[in-house]
């Protein structure tokens, strides 16, 4: 006969709910208490009013979703549970940007009210204090999930506008700035200003995004509006707002590590803004050759230093704005003041060599002035106006094509 088998030991039954009547009450009237909470809000909550049905609805879901989140929590206390997930995760995540913080608060406020309220209807005889207890517990569970959704939500939208933003900053930069840039430039807030300029300067050691916010706090404070990012080893800065980029550069400066800072020239837009930062790009690498330069220094300052490390921009500049206005102004003016500089800046100098007299040059010399705006008697002007002449004598001399 074969061996008789041991019978399996009967499988021990899940330990009942020390609180089954309550579980199954709350769970029967989750429905009620979510319509209860809408129903409340729609009578209590203007902003919850005027919202469109959309909304609406998926607010009524959140509701039903953090009762459903409660009954399963009471259900199983002992178990760690992601209320976030639980509660939130049924609205899509554009409800953050359509619900302020302070507006889901209030709803959830409204929603534990209503739960607290129907506690003596819904606790079995003898728990209400359980299920009272296990409420507050709750709700304060259900608050922190509630700042956490908000603060991964303003995480999630502050990295995608600094990526949008480093974008804008590097179009620009790199003379790549097309309706494309405009369009991100203006889901970040920027209003298009008339005055635009491009401020650069090195950048300090350390976190890139305290130095940004940083720049956010100077133009703050006087009232510009920037786009700026840190760019390898450049702070890069697009100010709007001002007609004087010096005045501007000046109020931005703080944030800025030790060494030059350049402002380029004011232009009309955000797509003109290439023109200012190339400007200044090219006013950067050359400054180290002017060492006694003001910091910040604007890019028009730097343009005989820039014409010699090769800037093209700054050589036509020099020729067009200086060179040209003295030519087409008279032979006289540009033979004068040649003879001026090249006798070291002196009037009787240049006088005799001219077989005029002084107060001729004099005259010839404020006219200079008049013409281009720039002194021939100031040293660093005389600079600039040396240099004008040579570049366009060279130009006169290339041959035509």
């Amino acid at each position: 006969m074969p061996e008789p088998t041991e019978s399996p030991e009967p499988r021990s039954a899940a330990p009942p709910h020390p609180h089954a009547a309550t579980l199954r009450r709350l769970e029967k009237s989750a429905g009620s208490l979510a319509a209860d909470a809408i129903a409340r809000m729609d009578e209590q909550l203007p902003w919850y009013r005027a919202m469109p049905p959309e909304h609406r609805s998926w607010i009524g879901l959140v509701a039903q979703a953090g009762i459903a989140a409660f009954t399963e929590w009471f259900r199983h206390p002992e178990t760690p549970q992601a209320i976030s997930t639980d509660v939130f995760g049924t609205a899509p995540r554009e409800l953050t940007r359509a619900i302020t913080l302070r507006q889901t608060v209030e709803m959830v406020r409204t929603t534990i009210e209503v739960m607290e309220s129907a506690i003596d209807d819904v606790a079995a005889p003898g728990d209400e204090s359980v299920l009272r207890e296990a409420l507050l517990v709750y709700a304060r569970e259900i608050a922190f999930a509630t700042a956490q959704v908000y603060a991964q939500a303003a995480e999630a939208r502050g990295a995608w506008d600094a990526r949008l933003e480093s974008l804008v900053v590097n179009a620009v930069l790199s003379g790549e700035a097309d309706e494309g840039a405009l369009s991100r430039a203006a889901a970040l807030g920027w209003s298009a200003p008339e005055h635009v300029c491009v401020v650069l300067g090195t950048a300090p050691d350390g976190d890139s995004e305290l130095t940004v916010e940083a720049i956010r706090r100077a133009s703050r404070h006087a009232k510009l509006q920037v786009l700026t990012g840190v760019l390898g080893d450049r702070l890069v800065v697009i100010a709007g707002g001002s007609e004087d980029p010096l005045k501007a550069a000046k109020s931005l400066i703080g944030p800025f590590a030790p060494g030059p800072v350049v402002a380029g020239p004011v232009v009309g837009d955000l797509i003109a803004a290439t023109k200012s930062a190339q400007a200044a790009a090219a006013g950067l690498k050359a400054c180290g050759a002017w060492q006694d330069a003001p910091r910040p220094v604007l890019a028009d300052d730097l343009l005989p230093e820039r014409a010699i490390a090769g800037d093209k921009g700054a050589r036509e500049q020099l020729v067009e704005e200086i060179y040209r206005p003295l030519e087409e102004a008279g032979s006289a003016l540009l033979e004068t003041l040649s003879v001026y500089l090249e006798q070291a800046s002196s009037l009787e100098g240049a006088a005799r060599m001219l077989f005029v007299h002084p107060n001729t040059v004099r005259y010839r010399l404020r006219r200079v002035t008049d013409v281009t705006g720039w002194s021939p008697s100031d040293v660093r002007s005389a600079f600039t106006l040396r240099i004008a002449l040579i570049l366009g004598r060279l130009t006169e001399g290339e041959p035509q094509t």
